[in-house]
């Protein structure tokens, strides 16, 4: 395994390839080249410091620094999600409860069918899939609403005039949103092992896990993804969908 490690060679050819995509862009004046320097410097800052938290907090081995650092994942991945509601009422509230909610039931699920223990170095990782996941199946939908009710406020307008309650006025909006958060988990789903090879199963088998017991949990890990970001993304869209209304039933502007 030692000639897996990155040496700073390796690592500068990496840099070289971020300056080409930088480059690309500002060329074709995509504009995006201000988010990618700083989510570069943002990733090597925060990697690195989670690194040596990571590794203190699994030595040390205890229940309170677990849950403490499951707190702080789900709580900025729903300050990221937020960011994404382009100016959603309580958006980070509901985001929190979303996400929170999805990933404490998978936890608790999978400890009490005893498929991981609670312990950091299994509890940390897991519970950072499944948030970065509904934070993106949340952020997905909160767009997709955010379009539809825009689009398709005509629409939204002549069925509440017809006496249609907010439920039923918003329902298609609801769960277009929903079907576009959950996209690109299905997808992900549909070619794991065919376009995607999923890096937890391979690790496991070139550790030398029994290759059976490693594929039982990449299927288990794609199974657990597929029902939190569904939890998550019903949880933001039927919690969102309201605030697009004021207290009189009419369409915000």
């Amino acid at each position: 395994m030692n000639n897996l490690i990155v040496s700073p060679t390796a690592l500068g050819f990496a840099i070289v390839l971020v300056i080409i995509a930088l480059a690309i862009n500002l060329k074709e004046k995509i504009g995006l080249e201000r988010d990618m320097v700083i989510g570069v410097i943002r990733a090597v800052i925060q990697l690195t410091v989670v690194g040596y938290v990571l590794t203190y907090i699994i030595r040390v081995d205890r229940v309170w620094l677990t849950a403490l650092m499951v707190a702080i994942i789900i709580f900025n991945a729903a300050q990221n999600a937020k960011k994404r509601a382009n100016g959603i009422p309580h958006a980070f509230p509901i985001s929190l409860l979303a996400i929170g909610t999805a990933t404490l039931l998978t936890i608790v699920l999978l400890v009490l069918a005893g498929a991981v223990k609670f312990t950091p170095s299994q509890i940390v990782p897991i519970s950072g899939m499944i948030s970065s996941n509904v934070m993106v199946a949340i952020g997905l939908a909160y767009r997709s609403m955010n379009t539809s009710f825009h689009d398709q406020r005509q629409g939204v307008l002549e069925r509440l005039a017809l006496g249609a309650n907010l439920k039923q006025a918003s329902s298609h909006i609801v769960r277009m949103a929903i079907r576009t958060g959950m996209s690109p988990t299905i997808d992900s789903a549909k070619t794991v092992g065919i376009v995607s090879l999923p890096g937890m199963m391979s690790g496991l088998i070139f550790a030398g896990v029994d290759p059976t017991k490693a594929i039982m949990y990449q299927i288990m890990v794609t199974f657990m993804l597929l029902a939190s970001t569904s939890i998550g993304s019903v949880i933001a869209c039927y919690l969102t969908y309201t605030q697009f209304y004021n207290a009189d039933m009419q369409l915000r502007v």
